[in-house]
């Protein structure tokens, strides 16, 4: 199975135009949040990638809420995840959106889910062979400059107990790329390009 994998597009054009090429080649598409700019322009975004043909997952990112994304794509073939599981192919498919926990101050309503919230989100999934999180695992392709380390213990969490082969994030522009283990668990910060992932 080959999966196209990506985070935090930010209504960018350019971006969007190499998913959608790549998605050609794709049998699972992954989104992990951040698709509109500070609440503005999801659903007109999205709207090329409700019509691919290939399964798509996506969660929410603090730049869309929930209700948001799943108005954006009400009608098509697109799945969304928030605190839920899915199963394509025989895959099981965790997700949770969000930023976890609220980030720092800023001038616009950011979706945010605190560390308590998350949990008890994540605690009903038992089973994951693949985590799909906005927000990165607490110490892991998190560093955010001046700011430290913004990720989630709440994800970190929930890879040590449902131990996925990935653990898919965004969320910090500045830890795009990087890469990271929890126990047998391969962490990704995708970033807005295209990431194919392979399972064994």
């Amino acid at each position: 199975m080959k999966i196209l994998a990506f985070s935090d597009l930010h209504l960018s054009k350019v971006a969007a135009r190499k998913l959608l090429d790549a998605a050609r080649h794709a049998d699972l598409i992954l989104g992990v949040g951040d698709y509109a700019h500070r609440r503005e322009g999801l659903a007109d975004f999205l709207a090329p990638f409700t019509t691919l043909g290939v399964p798509t997952v996506m969660v929410p990112g603090n730049n869309e809420t929930e209700g948001e994304l799943r108005a954006a794509v009400a009608g098509t073939d697109v799945i969304v995840l928030h605190g839920e599981t899915i199963v394509i192919d025989g895959l099981t498919i965790a997700g949770i959106g969000a930023a976890i926990p609220p980030p720092p101050a800023i001038p616009w309503t950011s979706f945010d889910l605190t560390e308590g919230e998350a949990q008890a989100m994540l605690a009903d999934i038992d089973r994951a062979d693949i985590l799909i999180s906005h927000s990165p695992p607490k110490g892991i392709a998190d560093q955010h400059g001046e700011l430290g380390s913004l990720g989630s213990q709440a994800v970190l969490d929930a890879a040590r107990r449902l131990s996925p082969q990935w653990l898919l994030c965004g969320h910090i522009h500045d830890a795009w790329g990087e890469t990271g283990l929890i126990g047998d668990t391969q962490v990704l910060n995708l970033g807005p390009t295209p990431n194919w992932i392979t399972l064994t």
